[in-house]
């Protein structure tokens, strides 16, 4: 019997999945899908749930059920991609076929002191359940520092503001301007918002370390009862340990079919491919249906016509009332409308509708 492992249940793997099951698989194939968790989380939910503004349980997908599929819930440690073999943690290795590698990205610290040990983060589903204990314990009118005014901070800092109006929070920023990938005028309206909600906005921060209570800007200290840290992502430890070719953030090359050019049948998806847009859920979904499509090409013995994948935008929240988007290349909105379209997507995600 022939195996399709997936490793990870994210957008990309999750997309996957979903896809090839829609579809008829050989007769000596089946899949399997690998996680520590039996559920997918909605990674770009995890800010509301740090917030306290939903559930844990708002934010979970449940996984496929399907006879074709066997999921397997462990912690990976490695792919020993010449004997073709996925590494678990107290388990035997898992053989495969073809693999779809798409573990997601960790927080990446830049290498400031105390930066991993004295901060919360949000880019796991367990560190998000301890980052919403540490903000929802501190003190009436405590202070909350969040380090990085990207959109994973920008998030945070709206949600956690409706969420507890009591509290001093204040966004840390290296740029002259929050959000500063995106068009100047949806900056300044989100700045606007900040300084309408008492949300102090501090820019040009050069972290230099940070310790229990304090973040330090060069030398001077910003005191603080907790740190969230939002300010970079790096793709898998996993991947971070393959010796393969990698651009600058340490995403692995792929070819035109997203898969390895010295492993044909290993396919990367999601934050650990080198792609020309940014790392994003839409991303690997977009990156997991093609793989699918490749696949079933390689089954059929045909050639697979892959599109060129082109992004719908982006959109963020500011609260549960206001948010803001970019569609297309150029079309900035602002206000209620974009954040009425990002909880439809959140609908459709939920119902694994792309």
């Amino acid at each position: 019997m022939k195996q399709v492992v997936i490793i990870g249940g994210g957008y990309g793997g999750q997309t996957v999945a979903n896809k090839l099951l829609e579809q008829d698989l050989p007769a000596d194939t089946r899949l399997v899908l690998i996680d520590r968790m039996p559920f997918q989380g909605l990674k770009t939910e995890y800010y509301a749930l740090a917030a306290g503004t939903v559930s844990d349980l708002d934010i979970r997908v449940p996984f496929p059920v399907d006879p074709r599929l066997t999921v397997r819930y462990g912690e990976i440690t490695g792919v020993d991609l010449d004997r073709k073999l996925v590494l678990l943690d107290q388990d035997d290795p898992v053989p495969y076929e073809y693999l779809v590698l798409a573990l997601g990205c960790v927080d990446k610290f830049h290498g400031i002191p105390g930066a991993d040990q004295y901060t919360q983060t949000i880019q796991t589903l367990s560190a998000t359940r301890r980052t919403y204990q540490a903000l929802n314990d501190v003190r009436p009118y405590g202070q909350v520092t969040i380090v990085g005014g990207g959109l994973s901070g920008v998030e945070l800092a709206s949600e956690l503001r409706e969420s507890r109006p009591d509290l001093n929070i204040r966004l840390l920023d290296r740029g002259p301007r929050i959000l500063s990938h995106f068009p100047e005028g949806l900056s300044r309206y989100v700045h606007q918002w900040f300084t309408e909600h008492h949300v102090e906005l501090v820019s040009n921060v050069s972290v230099s370390r940070v310790e229990q209570g304090v973040v330090y800007n060069r030398e001077q200290p910003i005191v603080t009862d907790v740190t969230v840290w939002t300010a970079g992502i790096q793709p898998s430890p996993i991947v971070q340990a393959l010796q393969l070719p990698k651009d600058p953030a340490g995403r692995l090359i792929i070819d035109a079919y997203h898969q390895l050019p010295d492993y044909p049948g290993v396919f990367i998806v999601g934050d650990c491919a080198s792609l020309p847009h940014s790392p994003s859920g839409q991303l690997a979904q977009h990156q997991g249906a093609q793989v699918a499509e490749v696949l079933q090409a390689i089954w059929k013995g045909t050639t697979p016509h892959l599109k060129k994948i082109r992004l719908r935008g982006m959109l963020g929240s500011l609260g549960k009332k206001a948010g803001f988007g970019v569609m297309g290349k150029s079309t900035v909105m602002l206000g209620k409308v974009p954040r009425l379209l990002k909880s439809g997507v959140l609908w459709k995600s939920k119902r694994h509708f792309g």
